[in-house]
């Protein structure tokens, strides 16, 4: 199994589609790299030789993926929330950070929906998050 920046490729895959698994490679930048390499990207992984493999490793390399990229746009997020911008904070509060909007939406950053707001004392017993009053006149043990 070809490995290319530290990841497996699929060997069943067409060349131009197992390198979109790579971290920072995406369907533009394989063209350049198929180019830079000299590989037809139709050949199935399975069918590339060692060269051909070596030169893909080759045209990669020069590029800014996986590990290093990773890095790079955490330590952006990291300056974005120590300079105090806006969108730091929009970051900080696992809100999204480029304008959608959150009333109805932006459940992949969000979460799950959590009901805030009133809760009639009723459903509240039902639910155990507060004991039930007790009655005038008596004593709380």
């Amino acid at each position: 199994m070809p490995r290319i920046a530290g990841i497996d490729l699929n060997i069943n895959k067409r060349t131009d589609i197992a390198l979109t698994k790579v971290y920072g490679i995406g369907r533009k930048n394989v063209e350049v790299i198929i180019k830079k390499a000299g590989v037809p990207a139709e050949k199935r992984v399975r069918d590339l030789s060692e060269e051909e493999v070596g030169k893909l490793q080759k045209a990669v390399e020069s590029m800014r993926v996986e590990g290093d990229l990773r890095e790079e746009v955490h330590n952006n997020i990291v300056r974005l929330k120590q300079v105090g911008s806006y969108r730091g904070s929009r970051h900080a509060h696992n809100l999204p950070s480029r304008g959608q909007r959150t009333k109805s939406n932006a459940r992949t950053k969000r979460g799950k929906r959590m009901t805030i707001g009133a809760i009639k004392k009723e459903m509240a017993e039902k639910m155990g998050l507060n004991k039930p009053a007790v009655p005038a006149g008596e004593v709380k043990k």
